[in-house]
């Protein structure tokens, strides 16, 4: 009975895979094209180069215009 106690404790742990790069790499992509999106509309959707007419856009990310120190106004 304590035979199979210790036989199973001596089993090693299951060890993680790693991502494959081919795998993990459109994601990365996919991620750093949102970034450079949310970056563009936080830090130049205004005036002569504004993709949605009006100041809704500016309002809303007007705060977080300030705190990654973008000039606004």
């Amino acid at each position: 009975m304590t035979q199979a106690v210790f036989d199973s404790a001596a089993q090693p742990a299951a060890q993680p895979t790693p991502i494959p790069l081919r795998e993990l790499l459109p994601w990365v992509v996919f991620g750093g094209l949102l970034l450079l999106l949310a970056l563009y509309f936080v830090g130049a959707e205004q005036g002569a180069t504004s993709l949605v007419p009006g100041m809704y856009v500016h309002e809303f990310v007007h705060d977080g215009r300030h705190l990654l120190g973008f000039p606004c106004h």
